[in-house]
């Protein structure tokens, strides 16, 4: 096969990751990161069956899963009014299951096997643009300074990238009119465990407490403490008035609804302990051009109705080092198969993902009542049941019944 030079620029899932692959695979890759020194940084995601078949590949999946928390479903409650939707992994295969876990710990695990393995590493550096040079694309950063002489470029920095446009491919790359309100804190009785536990009201509530295990490692004397993450939905313009004025009616609203959470909310001090993540919805078709293409949220963006951000990332950088690998090193070749291999999945998701959001998150009431109308009669037929499960596995390819084939470590 021909050994190419890959620049990879970004290095938060899907950066580190084909990084991993691709250098396993005997290319020469360079990984480029704007932040000068990385670190875990986030809140929680769930690591689905997918992310956790790559991760195994990669030789990973141990480490991440021991400081994870174990989840064997999904359980939705309209506030006051009953069960909304219970998913259970074990509904389509007992040996399924999801990991909630801080972003952190798999940053770190990425981060730390990119060092073992000497992938150079050039942080600190904000890449501006591309200049191509014969068949071969040179990086310049902000100073104008031009690093590397490389055959592939992978973009992997995020749905804000300022390279995506060179693809010429983007369809949209547009905020999503709500996010959500993040807090991660210590649950040493395991209070929430077992189970991603949603309560909703309307389409205008949304809390979330998912249990994500130990955190990154830091070298605190808590390190040890299992932790869980509190998300509320919030629409982006609200969020000033939240910060302003609306803390303690907030405090009060989620005591209210699930009791339970009380010593989460106990131990938020003020507004400034929140985080509000924004989600965008990215749009493109196919995700490559002639040396260039783009993986993960820089590709694919979309609202984390779902839990597949992370999990998408990691597929990505599998499938694009197993198809430069079937076209034994032919970047044009490889990236076409690429786009073609990956073109149901992502569809899949981007399709569902945005039809299902607005039923959660919307200033349309209307929807709110379909969903308390029709989801729990779905979710006690039998076929809709499995489809959710297969799509909250992450495995739905194309069809909710069709399912991808899960790679072997």
């Amino acid at each position: 096969m021909r050994r190419i030079d890959v620049g990879v620029i970004g290095c938060g899932t899907a950066g580190p990751a084909a990084a991993l692959f691709l250098t396993r695979a005997g290319h020469r890759v360079t990984l480029y990161e704007r932040v000068e020194a990385p670190r875990p940084v986030g809140a929680g995601i769930i690591l689905q069956p997918t992310g956790q078949a790559v991760l195994a590949r990669l030789g990973l999946a141990d480490e991440v899963i021991a400081r994870g928390a174990r989840l064997d479903k999904l359980r939705v409650l309209r506030h006051e009014a009953g069960l909304l939707l219970e998913l259970a992994y074990a509904d389509v295969d007992p040996a399924l299951f999801g990991v909630g876990l801080h972003r952190g710990v798999l940053f770190q695990a990425l981060f730390r096997a990119v060092q073992r393995e000497g992938i150079p590493l050039e942080l600190g550096v904000s890449c501006d643009r591309l200049d191509r040079h014969r068949d071969k694309y040179v990086i310049i950063d902000e100073r104008g300074v031009r690093r590397g002489a490389h055959d592939l470029i992978v973009l992997a920095d995020g749905a804000r990238s300022r390279l995506r446009d060179e693809l010429g491919v983007l369809r949209r790359a547009d905020p999503y009119p709500w996010g959500a309100l993040w807090f991660v804190a210590k649950d040493p009785e395991r209070v929430f465990s077992s189970e991603l536990y949603q309560v909703v009201r309307g389409t205008r509530r949304m809390l979330g407490l998912l249990p994500t295990g130990l955190g990154p490692e830091e070298g605190r004397d808590d390190d040890h403490i299992a932790e869980v993450s509190l998300y509320w939905s919030l629409a982006a313009r609200e969020v000033d008035a939240w910060r302003g004025n609306g803390f303690e009616a907030w405090k009060d609203e989620i005591r209210a609804m699930v009791p339970e959470a009380g010593f989460v909310l106990d131990a938020i001090r003020g507004p400034a302990d929140v985080l509000f993540s924004a989600y965008h919805d990215v749009v493109m078709g196919p995700w490559h051009t002639r040396g260039i293409v783009a993986l993960g949220d820089a590709a694919h963006a979309m609202s984390p109705q779902l839990g597949q951000g992370a999990n998408l990332a990691l597929w990505d950088a599998m499938v694009l080092a197993d198809s430069l690998e079937a076209e034994r090193g032919d970047v044009v070749r490889a990236l076409d198969r690429y786009s073609r291999t990956r073109r149901d999945h992502l569809g899949y998701y981007q399709l569902v993902t945005r039809a299902l959001t607005p039923f959660f998150q919307s200033d349309h009431d209307f929807l709110g009542t379909l969903r308390d109308l029709f989801m729990p009669v779905m979710n006690r037929v039998g076929f809709f049941n499995r489809a959710m499960v297969l799509g909250m596995c992450g495995t739905a390819d194309g069809h909710p019944w069709k399912r991808l084939p899960m790679p072997k470590d």
